[in-house]
């Protein structure tokens, strides 16, 4: 997955504004307490992250 779906997805899911605050502020535990900027940067890939977001936020099956 690309990181400019990866970031549609979350726009998409949370809104901008607030995606944009949950990839900043949020500490994921499965992603050995990194957030998503920082994930990203350390070249996690954008589809582990997006599985973190949805286990994290309950996304709903149909839209992971």
């Amino acid at each position: 997955m690309r990181i400019t779906a990866f970031r549609a997805l979350m726009a998409g899911e949370f809104g901008r504004v607030r995606s944009e605050m949950i990839a900043r502020d949020h500490v994921f535990s499965e992603l050995d307490g990194m957030t998503v900027d920082q994930a990203l940067e350390a070249g996690v890939p954008a589809r582990t992250i997006w599985r973190a977001v949805c286990e994290a936020f309950d996304v709903p099956v149909e839209r992971r």
